[in-house]
C-alpha cells in the first residue's frame, strides 16, 4: 500500500427527516443512542471523538490525517482525533481501555475480528445507526454486511474490500511464445499455459504455504470446487471436505509436476514474478500499489476458475462503534456522522491498495479512470467470498495455513494434512463456543 492522495467530493443525497435519536447507550449497554443524528449530520453539542485504526503503513499514514483534517474543517462541532497503532496492539489494548471508559468512540477492524469484539461486549449494536444513516446491504458488495454481523445483530459498517487476483508478467509469457493478450480464465487454459512455460524452462506459478498467497489461493480454490471453510453455524471445520482435498491437491500437483519449485519462501512468488523468473502470481489487490511493478510489463486478471464455480477470496474492513463504560451518546452519534462522511469520500482509499466498499463510490467510472488496474478486482466482487464471521475464528483459521505448509512441503498428503488441521480446528471451535457463547 503506497502513498498518494486522490479523492473526489461526492455529493450524497441524504434522507430528509431522519432525526431519529440513536437508541439508549449506557454503561454495559449494547446499543448506541441519545445523540442528535439526522442522516449524516450530527447537530449536538461540540464533541471530540477518538478514532483507533491499524493503518500504520503505506499510503494510509498520510491519507487518513488529510481526510480527518478535511472532515474536522467541515464539521465545526466535531473534532476527530486520529489514533493509529498496530492491529495487534488494538486487540490487546481495547478490552481494558473500554472497561475503563477510555477506549475509542469509533474504530476499524478486519472482518474476521468483528464478531470476536462483539462477543467480548466491546461493541455497540449498530442496527439503529445503520438505519439512521440510510444504509442497507445493497449499498455494499453482496454478502459483505454479513462479515460485520454477530448473533442476529449488526456490529460493523463496511469500509473496504481486498480481493485476490492473478498477476501476470507479460515479458515472461512472451519469452515462452505465449500471447499475453489472452489470460487463461479456466483450468484447461491455465494448465496449457503452465505446460508451455515448463517446456520453455519456466516454472509458471510459484506455490507457497503462507497466509497472504498460499492460504488465500487455497480458500479461493476450495470455494471454486464447491466447498466451504466451516459449516453454517461455524461449529465444525469443513475445509477437509472433498472440495478441500481437490483444492490442495491442485496446489501440490503444481509442485509435483514441475510447474512450481518446491519450498518457495514467504513472498518468494511475488519476488519471482517481479524478477522475471515466473509468469503468474495469485495475490491481493494491494499489490497494485507495489512500486516495483512500475518497471514491469504486467497485467492483473481475475483468478482462473480451476474448479466448477467462480469464486475468489477477499478480506474486508469495517467500522465499529465502541461500548465504553459511560459512553457518551453524543460522541457515538458524531462518530456515525464521521463514518458516513468517510465512506462518501473513500475513492482515494484506492491509493492504499484496497477497494472502497461503498458501491456508489467504487462503481463511479471516475475511480477506474484514476486507478485502471482496479477494474479486474472490482469485476470479481460478485463472486467474492469474505472471511468467516465467528468469535475467535482466527485461531482456527491459522490451522489451514499449517495444513498447506505440511502438504506443500511433502510432510503429509493433502487429505491427511487437512484432516489433522480440521480436528484441531474443531477443538478450537468448541473452546470458542464455551468461551463466548451467545
Amino acid at each position: 500500500m503506497k502513498e498518494g492522495f486522490a479523492r473526489r467530493a461526492i455529493a450524497a443525497t441524504l434522507a430528509v427527516g431522519m432525526g431519529v435519536a440513536l437508541a439508549g447507550c449506557s454503561t454495559g449497554g449494547t446499543s448506541a443512542g441519545g445523540g442528535a443524528v439526522s442522516g449524516a449530520d450530527y447537530t449536538g453539542p461540540d464533541v471530540t471523538i477518538s478514532f483507533w485504526n491499524g493503518w500504520t503503513g503505506g499510503a494510509a499514514p498520510v491519507l487518513v490525517p488529510k481526510l480527518v483534517e478535511e472532515f474536522n474543517s467541515e464539521h465545526p462541532n466535531i473534532v476527530v482525533k486520529n489514533v493509529p497503532m498496530e492491529w495487534g496492539d488494538i486487540s490487546k489494548k481495547m478490552p481494558l481501555a473500554i472497561k475503563a471508559g477510555k477506549g475509542p468512540d469509533v474504530a476499524v477492524a478486519h472482518g474476521d475480528d468483528v464478531a470476536t469484539y462483539a462477543a467480548q461486549g466491546l461493541l455497540l449494536e449498530a442496527d439503529a445507526i445503520i438505519d439512521d444513516l440510510g444504509y442497507s446491504a445493497d449499498d455494499f458488495p453482496e454478502g459483505l454486511m454479513d462479515a460485520g454481523a454477530y448473533s442476529g445483530s449488526q456490529y460493523g459498517i463496511p469500509w473496504s474490500v481486498t480481493p485476490l487476483g492473478l498477476y501476470v508478467n507479460n515479458d515472461v509469457l512472451k519469452s515462452a511464445g505465449i500471447d499475453p493478450a489472452t489470460v487463461p480464465a479456466d483450468k484447461d487454459g491455465y494448465m496449457a499455459a503452465l505446460e508451455t512455460l515448463k517446456a520453455a524452462g519456466i516454472q509458471g506459478e510459484w506455490v507457497d504455504g503462507y497466509v497472504f498467497t498460499g492460504t488465500f489461493e487455497f480458500q479461493s480454490l476450495l470455494w471454486q470446487f464447491g466447498g466451504d471453510l466451516y459449516n453454517e453455524d461455524v461449529t465444525k471445520a469443513t475445509f477437509n471436505s472433498e472440495a478441500g482435498v481437490q483444492a490442495l491437491t491442485h496446489m501440490t500437483d503444481l509442485i509435483d509436476q514441475g510447474y512450481s519449485p518446491a519450498n518457495v519462501a514467504q513472498d518468494g512468488n511475488i519476488k519471482g514474478l517481479l524478477s522475471g523468473q515466473t509468469a503468474y502470481n495469485w495475490n491481493g489487490v494491494w499489490q497494485t500499489t507495489n512500486e516495483a511493478f512500475d518497471a514491469l510489463d504486467w497485467t492483473a486478471a481475475p483468478v482462473p476458475q480451476i474448479g466448477t464455480e467462480k469464486a475468489v477470496w477477499s478480506s474486508s474492513t469495517h467500522w465499529m462503534f465502541l461500548n465504553n463504560k459511560g459512553q457518551d451518546a453524543n460522541k457515538t452519534s458524531a462518530a456515525a456522522t464521521f463514518v458516513k462522511w468517510m465512506n462518501e469520500n473513500s475513492s482515494g482509499w484506492a491509493e492504499t491498495g484496497e477497494l472502497p466498499a461503498a458501491n456508489d463510490v467504487r462503481n463511479d467510472p471516475a475511480l477506474i479512470e484514476a486507478y485502471p488496474n482496479l477494474a479486474t478486482f472490482i469485476d470479481e466482487l460478485p463472486y467474492a467470498h469474505y472471511e468467516t464471521s465467528a468469535p475467535g475464528i482466527t485461531a482456527a483459521n491459522a490451522l489451514i495455513t499449517t495444513a498447506l505448509n505440511e502438504a506443500l512441503t511433502g510432510k503429509k498428503s493433502p487429505a491427511d494434512a487437512l484432516d489433522d488441521a480440521a480436528k484441531q480446528a474443531d477443538a478450537i471451535l468448541k473452546q470458542n463456543e464455551a468461551k463466548y457463547g451467545d
